[in-house]
């Protein structure tokens, strides 16, 4: 795919409006010289959902790629995937922000050039310099997605005021119906929210470290199983699990919209964003092209694949893409309160402070609450 030229595109000249074209030139432009070649296969290491035809088969088509994906859940099965691996084994990887920095300490990924991508259209000022993304003045992840978690729930069992809390996990109905998602970080940071540690969730004291852990063991008699993606999207469609912790619309939206009677909510605690960002690994052969997809995810088309991707649905972090998804599907813009003006506009709960960027324990370290969250699976 050759980039436009400034003598080739029209009116602004801009970086964005740039990449603005050319996200869309590749996908319907083959790379030249490769039209006859054979196809290249691109390893992936990410969440599942984003190597599927849903997202990626047109640009595999346009462009004579392949996809192959290498699924997992959670930032250190992610981490431990790699390091289980030869060098040079994933050319992308799709990472939670919070494990960026992981990921660079160990030399697992390069450096990418800002000026590639459209840092100028985020929705945020704090997405154009993501916590962790950056390392000496370099780029070393590019922002994709993001969605909030918070108090999920079959709305026949909470009502929407009782939500508004996850004082909710507790209600004494709801013994043996409340489900975890199986990953320490987004269950015991509801918990910390839940004991008032607000912006402070992550980096908390000893005594606020017990603390946590006490009131995370008060739930253990309401909880009736600790699920993969799987098993949690099914605990909650087949209604064995009334509420389920440390998740968000990221599962419930899909069942939504299917017609299940479930929803999320962000409580008045406080709620938290997952954040999916893209990478090139270390000594990947095939980092253009890596390039050209990050870039094409990046644009209004590709951020409209990752909104509405079929396996978990997912905000956009660009205003053309935003634009985009109202334009073409209002319907799930509105659904996820993705339009300026509404009350849950994911932009407006960061603005309010009601969100919280997830994030690793600051004063323990990841396996003091993997540890601890052994420890209350088995009790």
């Amino acid at each position: 795919m050759i980039k436009p030229t400034h003598s080739s595109v029209p009116g602004s000249t801009s970086r964005r409006n740039l990449l603005k074209i050319g996200g869309a030139a590749v996908l319907t432009t083959p790379f030249v010289g490769r039209a006859w070649a054979s196809t290249t296969e691109i390893n992936m290491l990410a969440w599942y959902g984003h190597g599927e035809p849903d997202v990626v088969a047109e640009y595999e088509a346009a462009n004579n790629v392949k996809f192959v994906p290498k699924y997992y859940a959670g930032g250190d099965n992610m981490l431990a995937l790699i390091a289980q691996s030869p060098p040079g084994t994933y050319d992308l990887i799709l990472s939670d922000a919070e494990f960026v920095q992981q990921l660079n300490a160990a030399g697992y990924i390069d450096p990418l050039e800002a000026s590639d991508y459209p840092l100028d259209d985020m929705l945020h000022e704090d997405f154009n310099k993501f916590p962790g993304h950056w390392a000496d003045g370099k780029l070393y992840s590019m922002m994709l997605r993001g969605g909030h978690l918070g108090v999920s729930y079959n709305k026949n069992s909470v009502t929407e005021s009782e939500a508004q809390s996850y004082s909710c996990f507790w209600k004494p109905e709801l013994e043996g119906k409340v489900g975890h998602f199986d990953w320490h970080l987004p269950n015991l940071g509801m918990m910390s929210l839940y004991n008032g540690n607000g912006a402070a969730l992550w980096d908390i004291d000893e005594s606020k470290w017990e603390a946590v852990q006490e009131t995370t063991m008060s739930l253990r008699k309401q909880v009736g199983g600790f699920f993969d993606y799987g098993g949690t999207f099914n605990g909650l469609k087949n209604g064995e699990m009334q509420a389920m912790c440390g998740i968000g619309d990221w599962i419930t939206g899909v069942l939504e919209k299917d017609g299940a009677p479930v929803a999320s909510t962000i409580p008045k605690e406080g709620g938290i964003q997952f954040t999916e960002s893209y990478s090139i690994g270390k000594g990947s052969e095939k980092a253009d092209l890596v390039k050209k997809f990050i870039q094409y995810m990046l644009s209004p088309e590709g951020q409209v694949k990752s909104a509405q991707m079929a396996a978990y649905p997912g905000f956009c972090v660009t205003k053309a893409g935003r634009a985009k998804l109202i334009e073409v599907d209002p319907a799930e813009a509105k659904r996820s309160h993705q339009m300026e003006g509404m009350a849950n506009d994911p932009i407006a709960l960061i603005n309010q402070g009601r969100i919280h960027y997830r994030d690793i324990p600051q004063q323990q370290t990841l396996e003091d609450w993997n540890d601890f969250w052994s420890e209350y699976k088995n009790a």
